[in-house]
């Protein structure tokens, strides 16, 4: 079930990171006190988790979307939640697949991470502006992961 509301943005601690708090209890709505979910801010669309911390439940909201929608800490927004029962799946580009597949223990170690962690690698790899920086990171990434290691 889809719920929308207004929230004010928040700032974690004195972090450049940006999160609401949903005006409802998520367990009683979602059944659960950590939550996938498919979100709007202000019309930008945005998969992630509602979590329970320090006894309110909270949606991180990232800094590239408070970009997009111009606004910061304090500002409101409108949001959307519903929970996401999507399967969450990484595409990943083949050059760094045709890199990882020559070391078995690297493609073991992407397949164990969780969704986000895949994310960060190829968002890293694909984020290079220049062809020798994407295949240095596609080197260090598969450098990492046969380490068994997250990218931080």
């Amino acid at each position: 079930m889809m719920q929308e509301f207004k929230a004010i943005i928040k700032q974690h601690e004195n972090k450049n990171a940006a999160y609401i708090e949903p005006p409802f209890d998520v367990y009683e709505v979602f059944g659960s006190k950590r939550v996938k979910v498919k979100a709007t801010f202000d019309g930008v669309d945005y998969r992630g988790s509602v979590v329970s911390m320090g006894g309110c439940y909270m949606l991180g909201l990232t800094q590239e979307i408070r970009n997009k929608i111009g606004k910061s800490f304090g500002d409101e927004i409108l949001v959307t939640l519903e929970k996401d029962l999507e399967e969450r799946t990484v595409e990943v580009p083949e050059d760094f697949s045709l890199a990882m597949n020559h070391n078995e223990t690297a493609v073991a170690t992407f397949k164990s991470l969780s969704y986000t962690a895949q994310k960060e690698y190829v968002t890293w790899i694909t984020s290079a502006k220049r062809q020798e920086t994407r295949s240095d990171r596609i080197i260090k990434a598969v450098g990492l992961l046969s380490e068994g290691k997250k990218l931080r």
